[in-house]
């Protein structure tokens, strides 16, 4: 039995329109222990969300009582669109053949009897899968979009029969195949745009490596990537995929990450690095030990996060749902009073002809493809560019965005000490580097970065809170606070002095370096802000949203970042525990809330902000807790990430409000007999693929 508040997947096999995953969704609700269910139809996904105990064989029975069916997988039909492709070869020349007899009007017996025998085939092969579905839906006492379909098609056929038989000439026979032959070649283009909508998604599931070179009994072993585990020692050869995830122990080599960050240029990897499964080898050959193996390495996690948001439906959605499960019953309904009508004023032909037009026309295909589409292409193209998107909300919460707060340190600047500036003899950085070579402060250890090859020094002392002595080359050097080498005794020059409050001003962190009994020079170092902070600040502000800045940093050191990236909102000297109250206290005053960070203490606010946005290079809490994540570092995949979102829900919201317009629009018309049921299938079918065209164009987002 499931355990309480679990999320239950399933998938459900038969659903051929938006009404379909309305009914699976009631019936499925109905069943103790669900709280919730989200079906879609596109997917043929069902997200269940239980408040307690649930029996598996009472929710098979459930959907089977609906006229559905729970497989254990996606069903394995050979290929959509080439079923629907080899249908519309068939009912082509068919086609041809009625339009023609329509166009030219021609009448006699002969004729009748030869569009029985063209119609026939058409209507019980080529529109079979339409047949088949209805006859499950009666069976059930449900109907669906086939079930209107084949009422109409079939009272077309059926009418046309009874005619040829009294010897009649008011023959419909080429309206049934030309509708036929419309909806066949809808479901083809759909079929076939519906496939590449979620190529994304395929395509990550197929990255992976399918077989890892093991090191094992002193050689190497090919074995299945599923026979890896934890702890075991991989060899990887220029041009291969990594397997599993891992920790570099020996080797380094350039590693194209694009697949996980979008990123096209490889990232260098040197032993103490981690590398992903998926990524490529393109240089050296390296030796990696495993450490995270099927469903924990990154790709399955994407694929997860992928896969969960496809699973999702926004609030416009639920409401196209909602009406969707009613909408077949009503058409059939209204279907009928239009050819009561039309009888009652005297022309039953006609009403036939109105009737079927309507019954055609409203199938409610477009509306159950208006949000699934758009969310499998939005978020398989936001992997594509390293931007999970955790759920469709997520989407929903982008377009409220008012303001953008950014944590400083790892997201604003690169979360390392750098050196950024040296002044004074030109021995400085040299010296300052040798003495600090021991050191385990940041400060210390980014000094000695910057000054490379220096000599061994010796009697290294670190002075807590003050600064490091030590000699070198025979003299005593000390490297630190100015109050340490002025207690020391040494000189402090008043050029040093004044060079030093610039710098400090400047938000630097500024180490003294003194021997021979005086200061002699000054080394400067800040953590520095990244490349293109300023760029992605001002396309933040031109998206009409205010940016401000959320650090535990000094005031001093935090104005001087922010006015070096553009921002002219500081919030300095927050304590981490109370960084999730300041965005609280942003809320409460009216603003909608992006925060932005990547580091443990960004966890609380990441998650009380309306929408966050952790980077990837973050830990795993602050990813956790997130809404959207980046997987590459760069701030300029914030304004990517919030662009994509803005663009897929308002893809959504278009696909809706056509939907839904055109059958507003159409449904009148047919049923006072001005759309003929031919151009209303010829309608039909292109609202469903115009649904979906919309829908691919996000996959050209961002080229």
């Amino acid at each position: 039995m499931p355990r309480l508040q679990e999320v239950l997947d399933l998938q459900v096999a038969g659903m051929t329109c938006g009404s379909c995953s309305a009914r699976v969704q009631r019936a499925l609700l109905k069943q103790d222990g669900v709280a919730e269910a989200e079906v879609n139809f596109a997917t043929g996904a069902a997200r269940l969300r239980l408040d307690g105990p649930v029996d598996p064989d009472a929710l098979r029975a459930a959907v089977d009582r609906a006229g559905y069916e729970i497989v254990e997988a996606p069903p394995a039909e050979p290929d959509p669109a080439a079923m629907w492709r080899r249908r519309l070869f068939a009912v082509a020349p068919a086609a041809v053949f009625m339009l023609v007899t329509m166009v030219l009007r021609l009448e006699s017996a002969w004729l009748g009897w030869v569009m029985l025998a063209v119609a026939t085939p058409v209507q019980f092969w080529v529109a079979w899968p339409f047949l088949r579905e209805a006859a499950r839906r009666a069976r059930r006492r449900s109907a669906s979009m086939d079930t209107l379909i084949s009422i109409g098609t079939l009272a077309a056929y059926g009418f046309s029969v009874a005619e040829l038989l009294q010897g009649g000439m008011e023959l419909y026979f080429e309206t049934g195949v030309l509708i036929i032959a419309f909806l066949v070649a809808g479901r083809y283009f759909e079929a076939r745009a519906k496939a590449r909508a979620g190529l994304a998604l395929r395509a990550l599931l197929e990255l992976g490596a399918k077989e890892a070179r093991v090191l094992r009994d002193g050689g190497e072993v090919m074995v299945p990537v599923s026979q890896v585990v934890v702890g075991d020692v991989l060899r990887i050869r220029p041009g291969e995929k990594v397997p599993v995830d891992g920790l570099v122990t020996e080797g380094a080599s350039a590693v194209d990450e694009s697949m996980l960050t979008g990123e096209s240029v490889p990232v260098e990897k040197v032993p103490g690095d981690t590398v992903a499964g998926a990524t490529v080898n393109r240089s050296g050959a390296l030796t990696v030990t495993a450490t995270a193996v099927g469903e924990a390495t990154a790709l399955a996690g994407i694929v997860r996060l992928v896969t969960d948001a496809q699973a999702g439906k926004a609030q416009v959605q639920r409401l196209a749902d909602r009406i969707s499960g009613w909408f077949v019953p009503a058409v059939l309904v209204l279907a009928a009073l239009t050819f009561g009508g039309w009888w009652l004023a005297g022309d039953p032909v006609g009403g036939l002809t109105a009737a079927i037009a309507v019954l055609i026309i409203a199938c409610p295909c477009a509306l159950g493809l208006a949000t699934p589409v758009a969310i499998l292409v939005g978020t398989g193209r936001g992997a594509e560019l390293g931007i999970l998107i955790r759920s469709v909300e997520a989407l929903e919460r982008t377009r409220k965005i008012t303001t953008v707060v950014l944590d400083k340190t790892g997201t604003l600047t690169s979360g390392a000490m750098t050196v950024t500036d040296v002044v004074g003899e030109e021995r400085t950085l040299r010296l300052a580097g040798a003495a600090e070579a021991d050191s385990e402060h940041p400060i210390g250890r980014a000094i000695a970065a910057a000054a490379g090859d220096v000599p061994r020094a010796s009697g290294f002392t670190a002075l807590a809170g003050l600064g490091v002595r030590a000699t070198v080359d025979g003299t005593e050097v000390l490297a630190g606070r100015r109050k340490l080498l002025a207690g020391e005794g040494l000189l402090i020059p008043a050029t040093l002095d004044e060079a030093a409050e610039r710098l400090e001003a400047a938000g630097r962190t500024v180490v003294a370096v003194g021997w021979d009994g005086e200061a002699r020079g000054l080394v400067a170092v800040a953590d520095t802000l990244k490349p293109d902070a300023p760029a992605a600040v001002a396309k933040l502000r031109r998206l009409g949203l205010g940016v401000a800045m959320l650090t535990g940093d000094n005031a001093r050191t935090t104005e001087a970042v922010a006015a070096e990236a553009g921002i002219d909102r500081v919030l300095a000297e927050i304590l981490p525990d109370g960084k999730a109250a300041e965005i609280s206290r942003l809320r409460a005053a009216g603003e909608v809330v992006a925060m932005v960070g990547d580091g443990i203490n960004d966890a609380p606010a990441l998650a009380t902000a309306d929408l966050g946005i952790a980077l990837g290079t973050g830990t795993d809490v602050a990813i956790e807790a997130s809404d959207l994540t980046l997987l590459r570092a760069d701030l300029d995949g914030v304004v990517t990430a919030i662009e994509l979102s803005r663009r897929t829900y308002r893809t959504i919201v278009t696909n809706l409000f056509w939907a839904f317009g055109y059958n507003v629009a159409a449904i009148p018309l047919a049923a006072f007999g001005l759309l003929s049921p031919v151009v209303a299938a010829a309608a039909m079918g292109l609202s469903s693929v115009s649904v979906v065209a919309s829908s691919l164009r996000l996959r050209r987002f961002g080229r």
